[in-house]
């Protein structure tokens, strides 16, 4: 089984889409996570509210000094730009990465993206809900949830598990079994 896709997550400031304030990624080739970032990132509006800071324990003095996402995009968008980006509930992080794009006048990348809830849904049946987490000890995947970047494994451990449980041997492969929707930014 071959396929390279990135997965990410976002954690946000606060209720705001573009109040990003994490983000992590794993790049997957050829059936296996090769790499994985993380990059703390200033809101544009400085500006956390408990019930985030809660989940994802990141403070206003974790991010007053780091880049705002404008400056940290040329190193994140190369690993986007041209891959299926995947995503444990893809319709809350692709409106982060649209708000915050849009935020900073940044054209947004060719790239397509499919969403691992679905995918877990259509892989597994008869778990208690899709929750990133559920879904992660259903398959015995460890991780710190709400740490964007361990997030970001966790996706991609899902889509790994869920091409070898299928038996697909490219990602196309795998979205073909599965009926997945692939959608495009934009």
């Amino acid at each position: 089984m071959s396929f390279r896709l990135v997965a990410i997550d976002f954690e946000t400031a606060n209720e705001m889409m573009s109040s990003a304030c994490a983000l992590g990624l794993a790049i997957v080739e050829n059936n296996r996570i090769v790499d994985a970032k993380h990059w703390l990132i200033r809101p544009p509006e400085l500006r956390f509210n408990h019930f985030n800071t809660s989940l994802h324990k990141i403070t206003v003095k974790d991010v007053e000094k780091k880049p705002e996402f404008y400056r940290v995009w040329p190193s994140i968008k190369k690993y986007l730009e041209g891959n299926i980006i995947i995503t444990h509930n893809a319709s809350f992080d692709i409106a982060v990465l649209k708000s915050i794009l849009r935020v900073y006048q940044i054209e947004a990348p060719e790239l397509y993206y499919a969403c691992t809830v679905s995918i877990s849904r259509r892989a597994w049946s008869g778990f208690e809900n899709y929750r990133l987490s559920t879904v992660a000890q259903n398959l015995d995947i460890s991780f710190v949830h709400h740490n964007a970047k361990e997030d970001a494994i966790a996706c991609a451990n899902i889509a790994i598990n869920a091409a070898e449980s299928v038996c697909a041997s490219s990602l196309d492969e795998l979205i073909d079994k599965l009926g997945i929707t692939v959608r495009r930014l934009g």
